[in-house]
């Protein structure tokens, strides 16, 4: 026996019975009151919510924050940007972006250490591969700067 106490199993199955109830009740009273419905659902309604809605939100945004950075006379900012002099500040923040969003921590220093390889041109062939190593673990510790100092600006 379990004492009364509901599984996980059955705690999901009734959390989702719950909300599929909910969502009847929606359904039942948009179909009832048509878009009076909403007066049901929302709090102030007619309200210049959707009018103001950017003037509620006076913090820099997430880009802005980043251009800001990328412009600025942080050596970081300074190094990133001779790394990738062919790329507009557009371009770096959206692959700044996908690196911050879209991958794990430990894949992070890779793919932006590739982001500022692929700005990179090499000045020729002949160079010996003690250079290239050098340029990679170069590559590397402004990799990891980046990333902690975006960490620390976007929070």
């Amino acid at each position: 026996m379990n004492d009364g106490k509901l599984t996980e199993h059955e705690q999901r199955l009734e959390k989702f019975s719950q909300h599929l109830k909910a969502a009847r009740q929606l359904e039942d009273d948009i179909i009832k009151y048509g878009l009076g419905a909403a007066y049901l659902y929302c709090d102030d309604v007619d309200s210049d919510w959707l009018e103001t809605w950017e003037d509620d939100n006076d913090e820099p945004s997430y880009i802005e924050k980043m251009i800001t950075f990328l412009e600025s006379d942080d050596s970081v900012a300074v190094k990133v940007r001779e790394k990738l002099q062919n790329k507009s500040i557009s371009e770096i923040i959206q692959g700044l972006e996908y690196c911050l969003s879209q991958l794990t921590e430990n894949e992070r220093i890779f793919v932006t250490k590739d982001l500022l390889l692929n700005g990179v041109q090499f000045a020729g062939n002949n160079r010996g591969s003690r250079d290239r190593v050098i340029d990679e673990v170069e590559l590397l510790d402004l990799a990891e700067d980046l990333l902690e100092r975006l960490t620390e600006i976007l929070g």
